[in-house]
């Protein structure tokens, strides 16, 4: 009983959800979409990643793209021509991540339609003032 005390004060001092660390690294703003870019396209130079994934700015894309080479999802190549040519891919490490990316592709396919009906219950709830 007191090592199940123990180790739990240890995960609450470290953290109460162990996946934190791995939704802050994957599922930040842009970072799913640009691996889901290169995952799909494979790889690609700066700007056609930028066209690929829309909506996103260049500065922000900079970013992300540091980011994800300094978590070691995401492999930067550099060409020394002239003009400088620089391609992104998706690393082995990234790559890893296709089967969990897969399975939320297929649970968003599945859910979703519930998730926006249970939104559309709420909110009609709400308009009829249920007492929340």
């Amino acid at each position: 009983m007191a090592d199940a005390a123990a180790h739990a004060a240890q995960v609450g001092s470290q953290q109460a959800c162990p996946i934190a660390p791995v939704l802050d690294i994957v599922f930040s703003r842009w970072t799913t979409p640009i691996l889901w870019t290169l995952h799909s396209f494979g790889r690609q130079r700066f700007v056609v990643l930028h066209r690929n994934i829309g909506t996103i700015t260049a500065k922000v894309l900079t970013q992300r793209l540091r980011q994800l080479e300094r978590d070691g999802l995401v492999v930067r190549t550099y060409y020394p021509e002239v003009p400088p040519r620089v391609e992104y891919e998706i690393s082995e490490l990234g790559l890893s991540l296709a089967p969990l990316f897969a399975h939320l592709a297929d649970w968003s396919a599945d859910n979703l339609p519930r998730v926006e009906r249970a939104r559309q219950e709420f909110d009609v709830a709400e308009e009829l003032g249920s007492g929340r």
